[in-house]
């Protein structure tokens, strides 16, 4: 019956749709669009860290290196060489021949700019975690600079390959001012060195990018074969899925297992299911700043561990790609164990704990979430089968986001993507540090984390990592979910391959 429903849903709505005028999407207009249920108003990735802007990123912007997905390996991207001269001293050779989108030449100034403007906490970037490593940065030569950290930090190559886009020299310097007497560097017109430039912004709706044909020809992401890139916010899932069948868009991802069971029938749509870096995890609120005490007491986090059946969420909802995960981290990152204190599913456990926790009747609370509401709803059936009433409050990431900050959720259902980072700092470092993310600020494992971050020997880093993520475990300040796996759906036209760090590179896809 649910797929019968799903199938009328959609096919109703690309009838509805059908009626519209002709969507500039596809083939035939060199034009590619793709969309998800976020808004994205903000286009700069310091300043907003929505995985759009990921993704986005890596179409405008460029940073001084190119991770190799296949061999692991970091290539020159803005750079041509770096060397490391001591545990805190990069230098970087760069290249001669590439300009920005405004026609600006790129040079070592627009390196020395962005570090030392990034670095600083007082501009805000949103994602510290991203920047805080970073010390200064020096010109060094007519292609050459030299970027100094604040202390040894191994995974540097990873941000440099991945999270820091160079931006052009004074780039921020004419933001305006918000009425708190702040400048709004979010508003600044996005100017970067990537495949793509930015051509209309249309907050809430659309960004519209158009192929940079100056791209640099021997470069790792190779030049784009696409003429434009659109991406556009659609906040219904079925209306997604309806605009895909009717060509007023071309790529999709997020898809339910069983509208991508349906939409896989379509015959100019191509549907695939593939992992990512992504994961899933349940936050609580162990100090009990959310004004709701229950999870205060660990044998109710406990009680709420083993009432959830993660290996069925997987197995009937995520799809084949996704794996139960034991520990507050990625198991493709480096240094993140799964030999950790695990919860197993035991309901009956459950109801017992409950009852020593001096909730025989269990109780309610409210369980907030914002994406793949189905997992979630997953979540609160197992719960209410102990006991637990769980009162979904579903909205979008940002303003979730803010009330995570304020320590006003009892427990969260989020994920996180590392900004695609493939290092356990990118995720158990950005949570578990101190910082506002941080649900338990326990300073063992803050420490812990702090020593680990900056330890260069691999074993000694390996076993510092091993006892934060058993604390974490162990404690249940989180309750690790699954990893993601992805259904996308495209167009048939579309030659396009998913991979493995959630960042589709549009940049080199290529109509058949």
């Amino acid at each position: 019956m649910i797929r019968k429903f799903v199938t009328v849903t959609i096919l109703a709505a690309a009838v509805s749709l059908s009626a519209l005028p002709a969507a500039f999407a596809g083939k035939a207009n060199d034009t590619l669009v793709w969309s998800t249920d976020r808004e994205n108003a903000v286009i700069d990735p310091f300043y907003n860290n929505t995985r759009e802007l990921v993704i986005i990123g890596n179409q405008v912007w460029d940073g001084l290196l190119f991770r190799d997905l296949k061999t692991g390996e970091y290539k020159g991207l803005l750079a041509t060489s770096y060397k490391w001269a001591d545990n805190t001293t990069i230098d970087f050779g760069l290249r001669d021949d590439v300009v920005f989108h405004n026609g600006k030449k790129f040079g070592p100034e627009d390196v020395v700019y962005t570090i030392n403007f990034v670095s600083k906490p007082e501009n805000g970037v949103l994602t510290q975690a991203n920047v805080k490593f970073l010390e200064s940065a020096e010109k060094t030569g007519p292609n050459s600079v030299r970027i100094k950290l604040k202390q040894p930090f191994p995974a540097a190559l990873a941000y440099f390959a991945q999270a820091i886009f160079i931006m052009p020299d004074k780039h921020y310097d004419g933001a305006p001012m918000k009425a708190d007497g702040k400048k709004d560097y979010g508003v600044v017109k996005p100017n970067g060195t990537g495949p793509y430039k930015v051509t209309n912004i249309v907050p809430g709706e659309r960004v519209e990018m158009v192929k940079n044909g100056t791209y640099m020809k021997d470069g790792p992401k190779g030049q784009p074969a696409i003429g434009k890139l659109t991406f556009r916010t659609l906040k219904d899932k079925n209306t997604q899925m309806a605009e895909l069948l009717t060509g007023g868009v071309d790529w999709i991802w997020d898809v339910p297992k069983e509208q991508a069971e349906q939409l896989s029938k379509a015959p100019k749509v191509t549907v695939e299911n593939a992992k990512t870096m992504r994961f899933s995890y349940l936050a609580f609120d162990v100090n009990g700043t959310s004004g709701t005490k229950y999870f205060m007491d660990k044998k109710v986090r406990m009680a709420v561990a083993h009432a959830i059946n993660r290996a069925s969420i997987v197995k009937n909802l995520v799809g084949s790609a996704s794996v139960v995960i034991n520990s507050a981290c990625h198991p493709d990152q480096d240094g993140c164990t799964q030999n950790v204190p695990k919860w197993k599913y035991d309901p009956k456990l459950a109801k017992k704990l409950l009852a020593e926790a001096g909730h025989p009747n269990g109780f309610s609370f409210d369980l907030y979430a914002y994406r793949e509401r189905e997992y979630t709803e997953a979540v609160i059936g197992d719960l209410a089968k102990v006991g637990i009433k769980a009162n979904l409050k579903f909205m979008q990431y940002r303003a979730l986001r803010d009330l995570v900050w304020k320590g006003t959720t009892p427990i969260n259902h989020m994920t996180w993507g590392s900004n695609s980072i493939p290092d356990v700092s990118a995720s158990t470092g950005h949570f578990f540090s101190g910082g506002h993310d941080d649900p338990a600020k326990d300073p063992t494992v803050v420490e812990t984390l702090k020593i680990a971050g900056a330890t260069i020997d691999t074993p000694k880093r390996n076993e510092l990592y091993k006892q934060a993520l058993s604390t974490i475990s162990g404690e249940l300040y989180w309750l690790p979910m699954f990893s993601y796996a992805k259904y996308y759906a495209y167009d048939k036209d579309l030659n396009f391959k998913a991979t493995s760090d959630e960042i589709p590179r549009f940049y080199a896809a290529k109509w058949k």
